[in-house]
């Protein structure tokens, strides 16, 4: 049975830095795109970044909204099967849930990035910038 799980959410002062975890189980993902989505109160979950996998030699590459570009990024160790997210200049707009998800297909050329090509997602990890 796969497993996603968040952790390393929290509450922080803007400009600060906060470090995501996501760890997957019960099956290997290294030839899947995983990926950090996030929902603020009353909005709709976005994208947020997202990592490919690798096969053949070829993948790896990332993708990120334009509005954590520069500040976000987003790594994943691929034996531990973990997935990270570096978030730095942190401001009260990034406020939010953070979701990790695992996609629903083999994902190593372009990056996937909207919600309904994941399929495994974590339970999300609170993320709170204060002014």
């Amino acid at each position: 049975q796969v497993h996603v799980q968040e952790s390393g959410g929290g509450l922080v002062q803007a400009g600060g830095s906060l470090r995501l975890s996501c760890a997957a189980s019960g099956r290997t993902f290294s030839t899947y795109a995983m990926g950090w989505f996030r929902q603020a109160p009353g909005k709709e979950r976005e994208f947020v970044a997202a990592i490919n996998g690798v096969k053949y030699g070829i993948g790896g590459g990332t993708e990120s909204a334009d509005s954590v570009k520069g500040r976000f990024t987003i790594s994943r160790d691929f034996p531990k099967n973990t997935l990270y997210l570096q978030m730095n200049s942190l401001k009260p707009e990034d406020t939010a849930v953070y979701y990790c998800a695992a996609s629903a297909r083999e994902s190593y050329v372009s990056v996937p990035v909207v919600a309904g090509q994941y399929i495994y997602w974590g339970q999300g990890t609170q993320v709170t910038v204060s002014s």
